[in-house]
């Protein structure tokens, strides 16, 4: 499923955080120990359009500059207040299936991006 705000596509934004984690990250082969800058998304309950294909939770999703400024400049408390979902008539399922843009084998054509 392709979630978008409208058929039109305009940008929205996901809500996420950096968090120093320390442990070990890498594959089994190139191990890395140590602490690491984690990247989050952070989620809320689904609203009506993502809940009957994910019923656990859907990322929340900022959608004017004035969200994107309070998010990244506010203070928690403040910011905090964004994690809701949006209301069911701000999002809908735009497309179905695989990507029409990528070959059926899942391989990304040359000169395009995943």
């Amino acid at each position: 499923m392709w979630f978008a705000l409208n058929k039109d596509r305009p940008l929205a934004a996901f809500a996420g955080i950096w968090r120093p984690w320390t442990g070990v990250r890498g594959t089994k082969a190139e191990p890395v120990e140590g602490e690491h800058l984690l990247y989050s998304f952070l989620t809320s309950e689904p609203n009506g359009v993502v809940g009957p294909i994910h019923p656990k939770a859907m990322p929340v999703i900022l959608t004017t500059p004035e969200e994107y400024e309070t998010w990244l400049t506010a203070p928690a408390e403040v910011a905090l207040k964004l994690q809701r979902p949006l209301p069911d008539n701000m999002l809908e399922i735009v497309a179905e299936g695989a990507r029409s843009d990528q070959p059926e084998d899942g391989q990304v054509a040359a000169g395009s991006h995943a």
